[in-house]
């Protein structure tokens, strides 16, 4: 039924994004953000936000990756960089460019891509030339099978890659193109939905047993 239900939930948020409602999640969404008023340098991250199609707790959480310091040293390789949580009012101060509706396998993939460049748990290396926020965010759409990612040209132009993105990805995205703080506003709350639960096993007996002939009247003569 939720494979079903998928494509109309896409519409939902389009619609809702067209006509100012809010879009109703029913899956856990990630939305791609750019940052342009930075105090060092423009920024790209994104957000998720929904419920697991298999059900549980809301997710609400955002994710970009940054050096750990602005230095020199930026210009000349490979220097140490962090996983970057933005705060609310950043996020509200950003712009929401597109959307995309993900699959459980697609969300726990993003979640193992989060734990590859966290420092803690991966490789936290940032360059700025071959591993900065744009390419963070590029690995994210890729697991969000999005194609057209290439733009060499645009690595260092948060929003001006995410704009060519989804303009790669027509009918696969959902555009916003919306300030975060009035984007924000449009959202329902999230509410947990139960854990599907596996259907309950017939017992062994019962499993192995044939199934009962149906006895059909004899005919009359």
């Amino acid at each position: 039924m939720r494979i079903l239900l998928r494509p109309l939930l896409g519409l939902a948020l389009l619609l809702g994004t067209l006509f100012g409602a809010g879009p109703a999640f029913a899956a856990v969404t990630i939305t791609f953000w750019s940052h342009e008023l930075g105090n060092s340098f423009p920024h790209a991250f994104f957000t998720l936000r929904g419920v697991p199609d298999a059900g549980g707790a809301p997710v609400d959480v955002n994710y970009g990756f940054t050096a750990k310091s602005v230095s020199p040293a930026l210009l000349m390789g490979s220097v140490a960089g962090r996983l970057d949580i933005s705060r609310p009012f950043y996020i509200g101060t950003s712009d929401a460019q597109f959307a995309v509706v993900l699959s459980d396998a697609q969300y726990t993939q993003v979640l193992g891509l989060i734990a590859a460049w966290d420092e803690k748990t991966g490789d936290g290396r940032y360059n700025l030339n071959d591993r900065n926020c744009v390419h963070f965010v590029k690995e994210a759409a890729r697991i969000a099978g999005l194609t057209g990612l290439d733009h060499p040209k645009l690595m260092k132009k948060p929003r001006s890659y995410l704009q060519a993105v989804a303009a790669a990805n027509p009918g696969h995205v959902t555009v916003i193109h919306q300030h975060g703080k009035a984007y924000l506003a449009s959202l329902p709350p999230l509410a947990a939905l139960p854990v599907a639960q596996p259907a309950p096993a017939l017992p062994a007996a019962a499993a192995a047993a044939p199934p009962l002939a149906t006895v059909q009247p004899l005919p009359a003569r």
